[in-house]
């Protein structure tokens, strides 16, 4: 079964941004403009989406459609919107869509869950490289590529508000590199960066449920500790394979876990600690290598 779509808000959140939130599973963002309506990840089910749209009360106004990037959570709902509104993506997401990786998480997922198995994969009507702009008359949004947890990645801009959508770009507790290649690090902590030098008054990740500007230096924080534990260890310590379950290298060293949070789900940030700390350790080696 779907969890749950409900509309929720932040503290200081204007009321033009309305956040989608299903469940525990993620969060997509609509954004109402005086020339249109925007709705930013459709989330990861078409069934979803429909319930979304029917609780945000669609006006006659034109809807665009931004897929911030090809995870299942974020796109698998396009069907519901497929020929009534243009989706939006960057360039690389359609490299990701071609790619039978993709068409293989659909598979291994039906067979799991029934929700699943009506999933159809649609990709982007229109694409761009390097950023794209929205002009809707009151706001604007600022399609901005932030590669480094997906090679595909946009997060959004509103600089009226001073808002950055950052979708998966910044996350609580930690984000995830897209691999364990050292160029992958390097993308992920530079487009931290970027979205740090906005100075949003508010930053809204997919995942976390907050709107804190201090996740994103928290973010930076966490990788730069990363980067600094890993250059004190010797070169043999480098390929230790259980290095990650070391006191002193595995995520609650590294940051504080939220309260309560399910057993599954910190199950799932330390495998993406462990992502990181692989690309970590590779970009250390390829350093010294180069020295």
């Amino acid at each position: 079964m779907d969890p749950s779509v409900e509309l929720c808000s932040y503290p200081g959140l204007d009321e033009r941004i309305v956040i989608v939130r299903a469940g525990d599973e993620v969060d997509g963002v609509f954004v109402r403009t005086e020339r249109f309506n925007v709705l930013i990840d459709t989330l990861g089910t078409p069934e979803q989406c429909k319930t979304a749209l029917d609780l945000l009360g669609i006006d006659a106004r034109p809807l665009i459609v931004i897929n911030s990037h090809m995870d299942w959570d974020h796109f698998w709902g396009n069907a519901a919107i497929a020929g009534r509104a243009p989706i939006i993506a960057h360039a690389a997401a359609l490299d990701r869509l071609r790619d039978p990786s993709t068409q293989q998480v659909l598979k291994d997922k039906a067979s799991q869950e029934a929700r699943f198995r009506n999933v159809e994969l649609i990709g982007p009507d229109i694409t761009f490289s390097g950023s794209m702009v929205l002009n809707g008359g009151d706001l604007t949004l600022e399609l901005i590529h932030t590669p480094g947890h997906t090679p595909d990645h946009v997060a959004v801009w509103i600089p009226e508000l001073r808002t950055c959508l950052a979708v998966d770009a910044v996350e609580y507790p930690v984000p995830e590199v897209w691999s364990r290649r050292a160029d992958d690090l390097r993308l992920i902590r530079s487009s931290l960066s970027r979205i740090r030098d906005l100075n949003a008054r508010l930053v809204i990740p997919a995942h976390g449920r907050t709107s804190s500007p201090s996740t994103v230096d928290e973010n930076l924080a966490y990788f730069e500790a990363l980067a600094d534990r890993v250059g004190d260890l010797s070169e043999s310590r480098l390929a230790d394979p259980q290095l990650g379950s070391s006191s002193g290298f595995r995520l609650e060293d590294f940051v504080a876990m939220p309260d309560r949070m399910p057993d599954d789900v910190a199950t799932f940030y330390r495998n993406c600690h462990e992502a990181n700390l692989g690309a970590t350790l590779q970009a250390r080696i390829e350093k010294l290598k180069s020295a």
